[in-house]
């Protein structure tokens, strides 16, 4: 990984401390993933909040970074909204901060990134989406509700085998204010502490 990224996991997230009430959501998703490793199978994770503009890319993104941290095969992580909008820009400047390699590939009201956190690894292409768009898998995927919206508004979501809240604040409620940095870098670090913490359970 790059060395800015692996400074960020070593020195910022801490998966060790998370809380019991927080494990406990995050456990039907160990076990999901442990259940495929041990079948052979492929995981497919799909993160899914009202927009795909902040929190279910960087649930997607630090997933995938975890997932190869702790050398877990046959882990594909995808995100979607109910609705398209775009990937908000803060975000991508969050993840260079954090240490990711983040690019424009187009430049549209829905750019398109490429985000990598290695120089040998496929990058995580970044835009938003509706959660069945056809970039995403049509069947055979575990759904990650990432805010309350979401959750509360997709009752049934085709295709999915099983479905698990896991909500998250949204940064948005510091866009404009003098907080936003703190507040995207934080919420991007608890995420990442998640991620990490599920995908250290995991035995491949």
């Amino acid at each position: 990984m790059y060395i800015e990224l692996s400074e960020t996991i070593v020195k910022e997230i801490d998966f060790q401390n998370i809380s019991e009430d927080r494990k406990l959501i995050l456990r039907p998703l160990i076990d999901f993933i442990q259940q495929k490793i041990a079948h052979k199978k492929v995981a497919n994770i799909n993160f899914i909040c009202t927009h795909n503009s902040r929190r279910s890319h960087l649930a997607q993104i630090w997933a995938q970074v975890a997932s190869a941290y702790f050398k877990i095969p046959n882990i594909y992580c995808y995100s979607g909204g109910t609705e398209a909008t775009a990937l908000f820009p803060k975000v991508a400047e969050t993840l260079s901060e954090q240490g990711f390699k983040v690019f424009g590939i187009t430049q549209s009201d829905n750019p398109v990134y490429s985000i990598k956190f290695s120089d040998n690894s496929l990058p995580i292409i970044g835009f938003s989406k509706a959660y069945d768009n056809p970039f995403n898998p049509t069947s055979e995927f575990v759904a990650v509700l990432t805010c309350s919206q979401a959750d509360e508004g997709c009752p049934f979501i085709i295709g999915a085998e099983k479905r698990i809240p896991i909500r998250y604040e949204d940064p948005k409620v510091s866009d404009g204010t003098p907080e936003q940095s703190v507040v995207y870098m934080k919420r991007s670090l608890q995420i990442a502490s998640e991620m990490f913490y599920v995908f250290s359970k995991i035995s491949p």
